[in-house]
């Protein structure tokens, strides 16, 4: 088995943890407050995730560049409008919807990667991605709408093009990451990795402390506030981020982030073994199609 593929399973079981923690802040919170958490609470674990690294495995630091930093910097952002955005569609009541859209990011990691990377995705490669993408629109519609009507309305509203921006934005964070990670040219996939999740937590903090700091300071110190409940967004994210960083610089974007997508077949094991709870028969559809989709991305 290639290592990019149990780095993957674990950055998206991680991220369910996340994810879980996160809605529950952007309740408490707002939107805002939610995706300063995921940074701010981050960064320190990052930080020693690098000095352990360096430290105790005798890892040494890669060489800053220029090429690096605008790569980092851009994915950076781009982190951060798209956690904004998704974040901002629990408000709304069809957030199903949108959040379905903002899942299509594989297929936009695709384009983005061709365009500022030069990677081809293979013709099975491409055919998985929209399997899977199927599957997790079919789950986020049928978890969002209750009628034909609701979802054709919904498919060109507020909420879809969202969603679409939230989807586009994490595509193009997700394929800037590999691309600082690939210009340090070492010393090795490790190293490059933790040494980018530093460097975009760091200035990811930097800008939302700075940007809310002076637009919404309520905000910030809730935030601060809550640093206990907080601290387990942070130690889960960054180990979330940790593997995605790592996978993304040994494989392809879009075939690590498809291969995510495999996130919401642990959510719904969960909701099935542990809570009893009962799934349609669309969600099981949904759930099939993303599987489906991975048995074909990992076939020879």
């Amino acid at each position: 088995m290639e290592l990019w593929i149990p780095i993957t399973l674990a950055a998206a079981f991680s991220q369910n943890i996340r994810s879980a923690l996160q809605k529950h802040f952007s309740t408490s919170l707002g939107a805002t407050g939610a995706t300063f958490l995921r940074f701010a609470y981050g960064f320190p674990f990052a930080v020693i995730y690098l000095l352990v690294l360096n430290g105790h495995f005798e890892m040494p630091l890669p060489r800053f560049n220029g090429e690096f930093f605008t790569y980092v910097f851009v994915g950076g952002m781009a982190q951060i409008i798209a956690t904004f955005l998704l974040v901002y569609l629990f408000r709304f009541k069809n957030f199903a919807v949108g959040t379905a859209y903002s899942k299509t990011e594989p297929i936009q990691a695709a384009i983005f990667g061709l365009i500022f990377l030069g990677e081809h995705v293979s013709p099975g490669g491409a055919a998985a991605i929209a399997l899977g993408t199927l599957g997790v629109i079919a789950i986020s519609l049928a978890r969002g709408a209750r009628s034909l009507s609701q979802v054709v309305n919904s498919l060109i509203g507020r909420t879809a093009l969202i969603g679409l921006a939230s989807g586009a934005a994490f595509g193009l964070s997700a394929v800037c990451y590999r691309g600082a990670s690939l210009s340090l040219g070492g010393p090795n996939f490790l190293m490059q990795a933790a040494y980018t999740l530093v460097w975009a937590t760091f200035l990811q903090t930097l800008v939302m402390t700075l940007w809310m700091g002076w637009r919404d300071r309520g905000q910030l110190k809730a935030s601060l506030a809550a640093w206990r409940s907080a601290f387990w967004v942070g130690v889960s994210g960054i180990v979330g981020s940790a593997c995605w960083f790592t996978a993304m610089t040994l494989q392809n974007v879009a075939y690590v982030r498809m291969l995510g997508q495999v996130e919401l077949i642990f959510s719904f094991a969960m909701s099935v073994f542990f809570f009893r709870e009962k799934i349609t028969g669309i969600e099981l559809l949904g759930c099939l199609l993303i599987g489906g989709g991975i048995v074909l991305l990992l076939s020879p």
